[in-house]
């Protein structure tokens, strides 16, 4: 075991531990694992509850009304006595009371004659001689076939001594007798009638300890003896064979009920009833039945049930499908239950049936979690509760048998937590030993990205398109030397700086590379893929020109305030777009997630050349190209940096679409572009016009360093003019 336990790892050994724990638990089966099962089977019945398609039981109702129209309860014995004799009349199969008459009925002749002023003694002895009340009843107890109700109590001793008439109980394997539930006391009915009664059986229903009332002993002990249910007693009433049956093993009581209709019942001898909805139709009034308005057809060969449904004489249950029905409607779906031969019950391999569901769930989560990723496991998770919830509703509605598919999930998502989270730790911990051991020799976000995939500890990268960028303060020596004796200050205006650029970078997308003094280096579409890289590098440009400007302007003010020269920051953006290398570069013991390539040194060369034609943003076409349409730009010139043999065309970006869409940009746009082309055709004088009619648009675009630097080269070009094949390329001498 102990081999194993190591083979299996710290997480699967403890979540093996668990899966053992909680069969044990199960095995043990504490009250709150009951109730959860018992709710699970309530969610059965609620969603598919029986249906009765006939009422072989029939309930007469001592309701509202009748107690309105007759009296309030107890009734008259001799109102009793003929509400039988009627239902014997119309056919009554069987009459069972769930109701009991402990006491004698204190309307008979000779309990009132006493009470009566002026009467002599021969009138009195006279309605002495007279026959109770209880006899009448009894008398039509005995002209029908009757079963009266008794009750257990938790009370030592009973109310009527022993019963007069033991009904005969056969018993089939072992002694039922240890298993049954038992009850100290009876509340009987007086001698009298019991004796004149058929048989009689047990009232006692025992909600759970929710209130639900559930299951039903059919029978139990007292006094001694084996005594039936009302239902139970019914059934045997009408029964030619006329005995009970309780079949038994050494596990506890297996099934009870008459020859051919013997019901599973749990091993205290207790049947699960199997409801349908409350249906009134099982009702029917006394008041009517007394009235002669029940049709024969409706009692005829009918088990006849008489109580109430009157809410102030408190016999009202809940079941798993009703908030609350009669007492006495509990019985008659007992009954329906054994006369259709529909039965629900929990076998007793059930226990062993869930237990080896959870244990099969459970390894198979232990066992294949390792092997499986986050979705495959969730994936096993589904497909193991949809099988249990499914093979438990099968048996439900097709076999009438109740298993629990919810411990056997709980046990599943127990052991499943518990992996996932020694999972957690043990990754915490491997995180904390890869920062310990590389914190001192790699970069922090490369450490990071180690902790999360260690397998990228390799040198080297991939080929990949992407947008750059670079960004530089021009004039930031000057704006140093204000600081030189504030370095704190300097600090500070750093961060103002950087804060918001980064920001802008990230918001679109991009991964910050580096910070160089006060310039940055960012890149599109890696490490995360980004279709639109270039258009988000061009967007991030622009808020980066926002923010800088929006800095200023607080700088400026705080520098009116302090007394202070303002010194505004100004900032020149290169974009590019190309193929470059994008990994881990460095050596063995030091290197950081990079680009290199031909590309990114454009870039930087782009960049430079901002201030030389005194623009913001500058961008390669192939970084417009992959933009797209959206940008207001305009094409500046054919230039080849420093260090590169191809010349590359270059633009100023002034905005996004907006701006793009303006009249004033559209035509200043033209103008550039006929600029452009006489420049490059040696059109001197052409190009001089078009640029003058540029200058219109000189103030709104910042353009006066541009079209000052083109009125210059045109002169220039004039004077010395280029060579007839000039290609119209700039060759820039500066970075």
């Amino acid at each position: 075991m102990a081999r194993l336990l190591a083979r299996l790892g710290l997480g699967r050994a403890l979540a093996f531990g668990l899966a053992i724990a909680l069969a044990m638990l199960r095995i043990l089966d504490p009250a709150p694992l009951e109730e959860l099962r018992l709710r699970t089977f309530d969610f059965f019945q609620l969603a598919e509850p029986r249906e009765a398609a006939a009422h072989p039981a029939i309930i007469v109702d001592i309701d509202e009304e009748s107690l309105r129209s007759l009296g309030q309860w107890p009734w008259p014995r001799t109102l009793v006595a003929d509400l039988v004799d009627r239902l014997t009349a119309l056919g009554a199969a069987a009459i069972g009371f769930d109701v009991i008459f402990a006491e004698a009925d204190r309307y008979s002749p000779g309990s009132i004659i006493d009470l009566v002023q002026g009467l002599d003694a021969q009138s009195r002895e006279r309605i002495r001689a007279l026959p109770t009340n209880d006899a009448i009843l009894a008398q039509a107890f005995r002209n029908s076939r009757v079963v009266l109700g008794e009750s257990a109590v938790l009370g030592a001793g009973s109310q009527a001594g022993p019963a007069k008439r033991q009904i005969g109980i056969a018993t089939l394997g072992a002694d039922p007798k240890p298993f049954l539930i038992e009850y100290s006391g009876l509340l009987r009915n007086i001698p009298l009638l019991e004796e004149a009664a058929t048989a009689t059986g047990m009232l006692t229903i025992n909600p759970e300890r929710d209130g639900i009332v559930r299951r039903v002993p059919l029978a139990m002990r007292a006094q001694g003896l084996v005594l039936p249910s009302l239902s139970l007693a019914m059934l045997r009433a009408v029964s030619p064979a006329g005995q009970v049956i309780i079949r038994a093993d050494p596990s506890g009581v297996q099934s009870i009920g008459i020859r051919e209709l013997e019901m599973p019942t749990d091993r205290n001898g207790q049947i699960f009833v199997h409801f349908d909805h409350h249906d009134p139709a099982r009702f029917v009034s006394a008041k009517d039945v007394l009235a002669g308005d029940v049709p024969p057809e409706k009692i005829a060969q009918k088990l006849v049930l008489i109580g109430t449904s009157a809410t102030g004489l408190f016999d009202r249950q809940t079941t798993p499908v009703d908030a609350s029905v009669p007492g006495v409607e509990v019985h008659a779906q007992i009954l329906e239950n054994a006369l259709a031969g529909s039965y629900i019950s929990y076998p007793d391999y059930a226990m062993a049936g869930e237990l080896a569901a959870a244990l099969a769930a459970s390894l198979a989560i232990i066992l294949l979690a390792p092997a499986l990723g986050a979705a495959l496991l969730a994936v096993l998770g589904i497909l193991i509760a949809t099988s249990l919830a499914g093979a438990s509703w099968y048996f439900y509605t097709r076999q009438g048998l109740l298993f629990d598919f919810t411990y056997p999930l709980a046990s599943a998502l127990a052991v499943y937590l518990v992996l996932v989270f020694t999972n957690y730790l043990r990754a915490q911990t491997e995180r904390a030993q890869v920062r310990s051991a590389f914190g001192q020799y790699l970069a922090p976000d490369l450490v990071e990205e180690l902790v999360r995939a260690p397998e990228k500890l390799v040198l080297g990268g991939e080929e990949r398109e992407m947008t750059f960028m670079f960004s530089d303060v021009r004039g930031f020596t000057a704006i140093s030397e204000s600081y030189k004796h504030d370095p704190s200050g300097l600090t500070s205006l750093m961060n103002r700086l950087l804060t918001p650029l980064t920001e802008a970078i990230i918001s679109q997308k991009g991964t910050v590379d580096k910070y160089m003094g006060d310039a940055v280096m960012a890149f599109w579409n890696a490490p995360l893929v980004d279709a639109e890289h270039a258009r988000n590098a061009c967007f991030a440009a622009l808020d980066m020109r926002e923010r800088i400007a929006s800095l200023n302007r607080r700088r400026e003010v705080e520098a009116k305030a302090n007394g202070a020269e303002f010194l505004p920051l100004r900032i020149g953006i290169g974009v590019n777009t190309g193929t470059c290398v994008v990994g881990n570069m460095g050596s063995d013991l030091r290197f950081n997630y990079t680009v290199l390539g031909d590309a990114v040194n454009l870039t930087s060369r782009i960049e430079g050349q901002t201030k030389n034609y005194g623009v913001t943003i500058m961008a390669g076409a192939s970084t417009m190209r992959a933009a797209g349409e959206g940008f207001a730009a305009l094409e500046l010139d054919i230039i080849k940096v420093k260090g590169k043999s191809e010349p590359e065309i270059v633009y100023a970006i002034f905005g996004a679409s907006d701006l793009a869409a303006s009249e004033a940009f559209r035509t200043l746009r033209d103008h550039m572009r006929q600029m452009l082309a006489c420049y490059r055709g040696q059109e001197w004088k052409r190009a001089l016009n078009e640029l003058d009619a540029c200058r219109a648009f000189e103030k709104e675009f910042d353009l006066k360093f541009l079209l000052d630097l083109y009125a210059s080269r045109i002169c220039a070009f004039r004077q010395s003019p280029p060579p007839a094949d000039w290609d119209g390329v700039y060759i820039a001498e500066e970075k």
